[in-house]
């Protein structure tokens, strides 16, 4: 069993996306897919779904190249930034402050760079905005209501597991191969009462492979899908709407005008029980990425979105998992 930490993370807080257009990024958004604009200033856009209380939840960044920024998590005390602090200098990561205001609307915050080469951030402090869940005449787009999840490349999947673990995740559900002894090829952890906060897969790394962000029910995944195709955006549709075997919940995946990839989400499980017992999918089971739904396209395995290295000056090199770990099986 893994050791208790020090600290108390929260939850999935926020990602920043790396975007080439600023107004093209807002038109897709905002005016289509219906997130709510808090702030803005030159270089950035600070977005919010309809429930959330928090300043943002999705920050798009004016830059040369898309990619991913960061992703961050929210922790349950100042103290606790402390603790995670000297956790990642004990293990050797990078590891810098982000003074209060830097980022709008959020106090100060620790930045670090973790095991597996993404920049990843922890905050407590965060402005408060209006809640927006009753005011139903201003909902627009897809509705999309928070966000719920980031699902990631990396090449080096057992070494993404002792580290969430040491955070305190728990783990939902899992894939593994079919060889002897099996091995991990997929991973779902969580700090909230739902299937997941981060997702771990096997593949070139580290990349992202998409957000997750919450829709209100089932039947609002296909309206999204009908918002977005009349929109004149049906280009964007990448894969879905279908239903997942892996957490039980409907999809929708879209591609941003500079190809990140996000996920509208619904209809996935509650875990409130410290006892629940991890779900285990194999690896060749075709109901584990679709129970039902069309093939997914070749560029929903292979593509995802580089990430900035801790400096800001450029992208972590993507590393390929070893050949001797890819079954022969598994769709690449």
């Amino acid at each position: 069993m893994a050791r208790e930490p020090s600290f108390t993370i929260l939850k999935t807080g926020h990602v920043e996306l790396r975007v080439t257009d600023l107004e093209r990024a807002r038109a897709f958004y905002v005016d289509v897919l219906g997130f709510f604009e808090t702030e803005r200033d030159a270089d950035r856009l600070y977005l919010r779904g309809i429930e959330e209380w928090e300043h943002h939840s999705l920050i798009l960044r004016q830059a040369a190249t898309p990619g991913l920024g960061h992703f961050a998590f929210r922790v349950a005390a100042e103290e606790d930034l402390l603790a995670l602090e000297q956790l990642a200098r004990e293990r050797g990561l990078p590891v810098r402050w982000i003074e209060e205001g830097a980022e709008r609307g959020q106090g100060r915050a620790l930045r670090i760079q973790d095991p597996l080469g993404f920049p990843i951030e922890f905050y407590h402090r965060v402005e408060r905005v209006e809640r927006l869940l009753q005011q139903y005449h201003r909902h627009r787009g897809t509705h999309v209501l928070r966000i719920d999840h980031v699902n990631v490349h990396t090449p080096a999947i057992e070494r993404g597991i002792d580290w969430y673990r040491m955070l305190g995740f728990a783990v939902s559900e899992v894939t593994i191969t079919e060889d002897d002894p099996p091995r991990v090829w997929a991973i779902w952890l969580r700090r909230k009462q739902t299937v997941h906060d981060v997702a771990l897969m096997t593949g070139p790394g580290p990349r992202l492979h998409h957000i997750g962000f919450w829709l209100g029910e089932a039947s609002a995944v296909t309206r999204a899908a009908d918002v977005i195709a009349a929109a004149g955006y049906g280009r964007c549709i990448e894969r879905g709407p279908g239903r997942h075997g892996i957490s039980n919940a409907m999809f929708l995946y879209l591609r941003d005008p500079d190809g990140n990839r996000i996920e509208l989400y619904a209809g996935d499980y509650l875990i409130p029980d410290p006892d629940f017992e991890p779900v285990v999918w194999m690896l060749n089971d075709p109901r584990r990425q679709t129970l039902w739904g069309h093939v997914p396209p070749r560029s929903w395995f292979d593509e995802a979105a580089p990430v900035e290295d801790f400096a800001g000056t450029g992208f972590v090199a993507v590393v390929p998992p070893s050949e001797a770990f890819l079954p022969a099986y598994v769709d690449r």
